[in-house]
């Protein structure tokens, strides 16, 4: 079964559910730029790849809405660093 990252805008957040466990990704959108203030999994997720994961359907998703991102939580930028194929999307 894929994962399944979905956005959450009552919440300002991207989510991933793994296991019960949600893996998430705190945002804010403002002029077609997507915001990531924080990533976090819980301790149970971390160490398998559920918040790589997340930042993968979070470009996506990006991409899809034709937005770029400014990663603001180090945990997402070091991320997007070692992704080069997605630094198109990097504002």
């Amino acid at each position: 079964m894929a994962d399944t990252v979905r956005d959450n805008p009552s919440q300002n957040r991207y989510e991933l559910e793994v296991d019960g466990k949600i893996a998430f990704a705190d945002y804010r959108r403002d002029a077609g730029v997507l915001y990531i203030s924080h990533v976090e999994a819980p301790p149970s997720l971390r160490g398998t790849g559920a918040a790589g994961r997340l930042m993968e359907g979070i470009v996506q998703a990006a991409r899809q809405d034709g937005v770029k991102i400014v990663p603001y939580c180090s945990y997402a930028a070091a991320w997007l660093r070692r992704h080069q194929e997605h630094q198109d999307l990097v504002a």
